[in-house]
């Protein structure tokens, strides 16, 4: 790490949330951009402008099944005096070779199809007998079944405006407009835009791969029987499937037992598929918080500006937090706090702006917002610490949801919000406004 903030930071140095972060952000970098299969590259960030090499539609098309006609054919056209044009082909979608529409004359289209030549308009087929000389028809009969509807006669009921039911080339989007911009993260209505304008590849940050571990012998995995002393692993679940939620590819490694080289060897074996590694547990000051033991003199064996620095933050939850690089090339790491609820603030607060920006976006954080404070009683908050209340926001208001401490995993996955008290202040009253993290 080479920050400001890092080099000149003390062993007692309490550090805020402001600064940490920044120490967070100002050492991440964007991931190296590469050329990826549409589908691929889901999820991953634009590394270019987009320009459109063909327009969208790329000819005029029909919007409907119908009848392509002249104007002029079918003025004052009624369903007691009908127009009646000669039928003198099909024309299906990825018709070529049309037939050209004459005068007193149309050609059967189904939507998508090219207009073809001579046309002027479309009439839906339900304005006519279909070709079937028996009145209004609801829809086409399947060539399979009526051959004959490609030509004979057919009796139109209404009169059509020019460009009536007719898509106009460009209308979407035009050759040599941008189609989307560098920054753009790409989901399923962008992938279906650059496949529409015939790009096959795209240049793009890729999502970061992201492994997270949990650390502590007295945690079994779901599904396995609660031995005594012991509890189910659910923070390795949570920052797994957060890390996803924040775009990521993530990799959820089991709970490795309090030993330090067991640990570090873990850590090690994970390097290869990593861009971050998150730990949580064992950063605090008990004499098994092995995550400290085993990486607190890692960065001795590195190059210059390697290493994991151990801190304490003025917040609550989530004071202990650990953060620094390790292996060869140098790995972000982020070592969070062991209980639930620090853990999952912790990683709204650090990691998340950290995945996003490794995908390369510019703006990392969730959204914040001004609510009013909704409470039977006033919020209590320690001095000289941020604190983060789990919470939940509508039509501007906020109410708390659960109490402050930081192993209520049940209030949290009822929260969509962190409601956020600043360090200097104490107590918060029913109805004062208070900043709001959205989760959601």
């Amino acid at each position: 790490m080479s920050s400001a903030a890092t080099r000149t930071a003390g062993p007692d140095h309490l550090w805020s949330v402001d600064e940490h972060l920044e120490d967070v952000l100002s050492t991440v970098r964007p991931l190296e951009p590469i050329e990826l299969q549409l589908l691929d590259a889901q999820g991953c960030v634009l590394v270019e402008d987009i320009t459109v090499p063909v327009s969208l539609p790329p000819f005029d098309n029909s919007s409907m099944d119908g009848y392509a006609v002249r104007v002029a054919d079918v003025a004052g056209a009624s369903e007691e005096f009908p127009a009646v044009l000669e039928v003198v082909g099909d024309i299906a979608a990825g018709s070529a070779g049309l037939p050209s529409v004459g005068p007193g004359q149309a050609a059967r289209i189904m939507t998508g199809a090219p207009l073809p030549p001579g046309a002027e308009a479309v009439v839906p087929v339900e304005w006519t007998d279909g070709g079937l000389g028996e009145g209004p028809v609801s829809a086409m009969r399947a060539r399979g079944l009526a051959p004959e509807g490609a030509d004979g006669h057919v009796h139109v009921y209404r009169p059509a405006e020019a460009r009536a039911h007719v898509r106009a080339v460009g209308s979407d989007v035009r050759a040599g407009d941008r189609a989307l911009e560098a920054g753009t993260i790409l989901g399923p209505p962008q992938i279906a835009l650059l496949a529409a304008i015939g790009r096959g590849t795209v240049r793009v940050r890729p999502r970061p791969r992201v492994v997270v571990l949990s650390t502590g012998s007295e945690l079994v995995q779901p599904g396995e029987q609660l031995g005594s002393g012991q509890i189910y692993d659910s923070n390795s679940f949570a920052l797994t499937a957060a890390a996803r939620d924040a775009g990521a590819i993530a990799y959820r490694v089991g709970a490795v037992a309090d030993d330090a080289e067991t640990l570090r060897s873990t850590i090690e074996d994970q390097l290869i598929r990593a861009d971050l590694l998150v730990t949580t547990g064992g950063v605090s000051v008990g004499a098994y918080d092995v995550v400290k033991e085993a990486l607190a003199h890692v960065g001795d064996e590195d190059e210059a500006g390697g290493g994991v620095e151990f801190r304490k933050l003025a917040m609550q939850p989530g004071k202990p937090q650990g953060f620094g690089s390790i292996g060869p090339d140098h790995t972000p790491l982020l070592a969070l706090p062991g209980n639930p609820v620090s853990s999952y603030v912790s990683f709204e607060l650090f990691v998340r702006p950290a995945i996003r920006t490794l995908m390369g976006l510019a703006d990392v954080h969730r959204p914040t917002v001004r609510a009013t404070l909704r409470a039977d009683k006033a919020l209590s908050s320690p001095k000289g610490r941020r604190q983060f209340l789990r919470g939940t926001y509508g039509d501007g208001d906020v109410a708390p949801v659960g109490g402050a401490g930081s192993h209520l995993v049940a209030a949290l996955a009822h929260a969509d919000a962190l409601i956020v008290v600043p360090e200097a202040v104490e107590s918060v009253e029913p109805g004062t406004e208070v900043d709001v993290v959205l989760l959601g």
